[in-house]
């Protein structure tokens, strides 16, 4: 998605559903922007969220930002207990706000107000009607009523299609027993079933049971991640969604971790959080999601983690390592 250009209070409302993924509820919204990287940063807390202050100011100034924005969703006091210790912190890590508002109820107040510059029953928003929005829908970003939804969107599907993807697992363990490490088969199925994912033909459960199984060879999964399209990955994202859906739940880490990526890579933070947490449910060393974990937490820029790899140094780099070791 283009970068989003927010120039009013409703802009940056109508933003935030689309930088976190899903409509945000009791919590203070910090947005980073006019930094050295293009583009901007959205860090989600909970309410009450004056403790993380300074971690979110450190955050944005360590990134290069130079300005914010504050939004809080909830009760007054609440909001206003928490945005007031923020704002200060964002001031001294020289990342000033340039705006701070409360959402409730379809309208919107200012927390800088100090006069009468704003009605006490606040103003009223549509973000619907927003450009910004109809951008936004027109890239095919969908934003979910919470983050409950969202986190619901990458669980293990249930009732028959569990125990269709449980039986063809079974029988994808029963073909793997007999074999020993990846093969050239093995990649060329799995750089087969990449290239149906961009146009759209959605995999069979006991392809997917292959694949999971697959993924659990560090190698193969390397080669999916560098072959995940860093510019436009909303293809990868839904083809990484699916398969984490429907693999038995022991091989979920990989798939998850692919999907953080490719969500993190379109700027979808919320996504790749949920990602990432189910592949550390799952394994809470697996080194992918560990490093991802790490790399989100620190706010560094998607456009700073950009792979930049082929499949030839990723070939050289296993070949290193393996005489190396």
């Amino acid at each position: 998605m283009a970068p989003l250009v927010i120039r009013t209070a409703q802009d940056a409302i109508a933003a935030v559903p689309y930088l976190l993924g899903f409509h945000p509820a009791r919590s203070l919204v910090v947005i980073g922007f006019a930094g050295r990287q293009r583009g901007m940063c959205a860090v989600r807390l909970d309410l009450p969220a004056a403790g993380a202050a300074d971690r979110v100011a450190a955050l944005l100034a360590g990134n290069g930002f130079a300005r914010s924005l504050l939004l809080g969703y909830g009760p007054a006091a609440e909001v206003e207990e928490s945005a007031g210790p923020v704002r200060a912190a964002l001031a001294a890590a020289g990342v000033p706000a340039a705006e701070a508002i409360r959402v409730a109820d379809g309208r919107w107040w200012s927390l800088t107000c100090d006069g009468d510059c704003c009605p006490a029953e606040g103003v009223p928003y549509d973000i619907s009607t927003s450009v910004l929005a109809a951008q936004a829908t027109y890239a095919g970003h969908a934003v979910l009523a919470d983050r409950a939804e969202l986190v619901r969107s990458v669980q293990p599907l249930e009732g028959p299609a569990r125990t269709a993807m449980r039986e063809a697992t079974a029988r994808a363990e029963r073909r793997r027993r007999t074999r020993r490490g990846a093969t050239g088969e093995d990649l060329a199925f799995t750089l087969s079933l990449l290239a149906d994912a961009r146009t759209g033909i959605a995999p069979t459960d006991d392809e997917v049971a292959r694949l999971g199984l697959l993924l659990t060879d560090l190698r193969l999964r390397d080669e999916a991640w560098i072959r995940i399209d860093e510019d436009a990955p909303a293809a990868d994202m839904a083809f990484w969604r699916d398969i984490v859906r429907r693999v038995e739940p022991a091989y979920a880490p990989a798939p998850a971790s692919l999907l953080a990526f490719a969500a993190y890579s379109a700027g979808d933070g919320g996504l790749a959080n949920v990602a990432l947490e189910r592949a550390l449910d799952a394994d809470p060393a697996y080194s992918m999601a560990v490093i991802l974990r790490e790399v989100i937490n620190a706010g560094i820029p998607p456009s700073q983690l950009r792979l930049r790899m082929t499949s030839e140094d990723l070939a050289a780099a296993y070949d290193r390592s393996r005489k190396a070791g």
